[in-house]
């Protein structure tokens, strides 16, 4: 069965399903079934005098934690009160548990062999938020996939199909609308026709996530597509995301101070624009998206390869790569993440590649490009870009990592230890940001932002989404060029009240459900 929730489909443009309960998922949309306590037992669990990091930002304090089948029943003094179950929690940070707001995990979920999701319960991740940057699964019929291979603005009786398949997608759960606007074929979507379809997920509250046009200088420039999202959240009247915020290579290493100040701007004025961002100076894509031109693509992948292969062509291809490549920093900033036709050179970089086949990294890239698909990592930001983003209250955490197997391929390191290598990183050792504000950027704005009610906070009534961890102990030991490893430090995490981890070990526990939105009011 599929631990999935359903999406659609609306040209490049997917409704934000899957709000994932707990990474730990079960494959059915089922509720965990608690214990009631006793009559001698006033509670299930007791958290004893723990650090508690609410989630709010809020200084931490000391405080007992109660808990009662699924719920968070009592914080602070809990004196004589007993339960089945007391952990002595003085050592600990008491934490809700880590909401990734921007996640590819869905795939893995499904599977038996990941459904039990341990790179993430290593990290402290208890909700997942997938299929962003309009991807995930397609529910559509002809009509809309012949509409996605087309390069043209829809008819008005396209268009309204397609604020149906949204309004039905909303109605069944959803949580609003993803785009992928930088990637074929999201990418040749207007504005105007995202602010219609994000209208009516405005209707039930719902909010519009955009892997944005441009992070780079490709088209627009960066700036502009924040700013594309910005007009989108004003002239809808829902909340915007602009999704793993970043300024891409060279030519715009600076700008996030300039995006910054589009954003708080946008939010003088009253229009409701946030941000996540994983804390890493190098991004994931596929090495079509970052160096071949979005006109090439036009048509879908047959176009692509007719193209490559026409000799008129050819050499116009080889130009705009080739200042796309650039912009990406040059080929030695190219690593490869995965491509299943030649397994050889993942981890190898594309300088690397070129140098052993005898060829021109563009010439490399072309012959790549028509074997397959390779995913790739790319070296393009400045740290300093990265800690100015970071710094800004209205910035969420997300890791943009995948679900895989371990051993399988050479994934970014966000997959296994992006929560983790925030605080230990830029709390413990650059003091980038308060344990408290990084924990709020995890937990409570991720809630607040998406309308995932009881969620992401500690306090009575709350949802038993918790972790107890020492700072000091966080690690992932992973690298760019060996990231399956699991993250460390992780004591415990309960899901649901649940536990999913006890002094560092899994316990196969399956407590996670599908969410859905607070508006709809129901946990499906």
């Amino acid at each position: 069965m599929s631990a999935r929730a359903p999406a659609s489909r609306v040209g490049g443009i997917r409704l934000l399903g899957a709000m994932m309960g707990c990474v730990a998922v079960v494959a059915v949309s089922i509720a965990c079934h608690p214990t009631t306590a006793s009559a001698q037992e006033d509670y299930d669990l007791i958290l004893r005098r723990g650090r508690v990091v609410d989630g709010s930002g809020n200084p931490w304090f000391r405080a007992d934690v109660a808990i009662r089948g699924d719920r968070i029943v009592a914080v602070g003094d809990l004196g004589n009160a007993r339960a089945r179950e007391e952990i002595d929690a003085s050592a600990f940070v008491v934490a809700p548990g880590f909401i990734d707001t921007h996640s590819h995990a869905a795939q893995g979920l499904s599977t038996p062999g990941l459904s039990h999701g341990r790179p993430l319960l290593a990290q402290g991740i208890t909700t997942v938020i997938v299929n962003p940057d309009g991807g995930g699964p397609v529910d559509l019929g002809q009509q809309a996939r012949a509409l996605a291979a087309e390069n043209r603005p829809p008819r008005p009786d396209e268009l309204e199909a397609m604020a149906g398949l949204v309004r039905r997608g909303m109605e069944d759960g959803g949580f609003g609308l993803s785009s992928g606007l930088f990637s074929a074929p999201g990418t040749f979507a207007t504005t105007e026709e995202i602010v219609s379809l994000a209208r009516v997920a405005a209707e039930r509250g719902g909010v519009y996530a955009s892997h944005i046009r441009d992070e780079s200088d490709y088209t627009v420039g960066v700036v502009a597509a924040v700013d594309e999202v910005i007009r989108v959240a004003r002239d809808s009247g829902l909340r915007g995301v602009v999704t793993h915020i970043k300024a891409l290579g060279p030519r715009v290493w600076g700008y996030s101070a300039a995006l910054v100040q589009r954003i708080e701007g946008a939010r003088r004025e009253g229009v409701e624009v946030f941000a996540d961002q994983y804390p890493f100076t190098a991004s994931a894509t596929g090495l079509v998206d970052a160096v071949i031109p979005r006109w090439a693509e036009v048509g879908g992948r047959d176009s692509l390869l007719a193209r490559l292969a026409d000799p008129e062509l050819r050499p116009r291809i080889q130009a705009d790569a080739a200042v796309n490549l650039a912009r990406r920093g040059g080929a030695d900033r190219i690593q490869f993440r995965s491509h299943p036709p030649d397994r050889s050179i993942e981890g190898k970089t594309l300088a690397d590649v070129a140098a052993e086949r005898r060829m021109d990294p563009i010439e490399a890239t072309l012959a790549l490009a028509t074997d397959g698909a390779p995913a790739i990592v790319s070296f393009n930001m400045l740290e300093d870009d990265v800690v100015t983003l970071m710094k800004q209250r209205w910035v969420m955490t997300c890791s943009d990592g995948d679900l895989v197997p371990m051993g399988e391929g050479v994934p970014h390191p966000r997959t296994y230890g992006t929560f983790p290598h925030k605080i230990r990183r830029y709390v413990l050792e650059r003091e980038i940001l308060s344990l408290e504000d990084a924990v709020r950027s995890m937990t409570s704005l991720p809630a607040k932002v998406f309308r995932i009610d009881d969620r992401g906070v500690i306090r009575p009534g709350a949802y038993a989404d918790l972790l107890l961890f020492d700072p000091e102990q966080l690690a992932y030991e992973g690298t760019y060029q060996d990231p399956h490893h699991l993250a460390q430090g992780i004591a415990y995490v309960w899901v649901n009240g649940h536990l999913a981890t006890a002094n560092h070990r899994f316990t196969g526990e399956l407590a996670g459900r599908v969410l859905a939105p607070a508006a709809t009011g129901t946990t499906r």
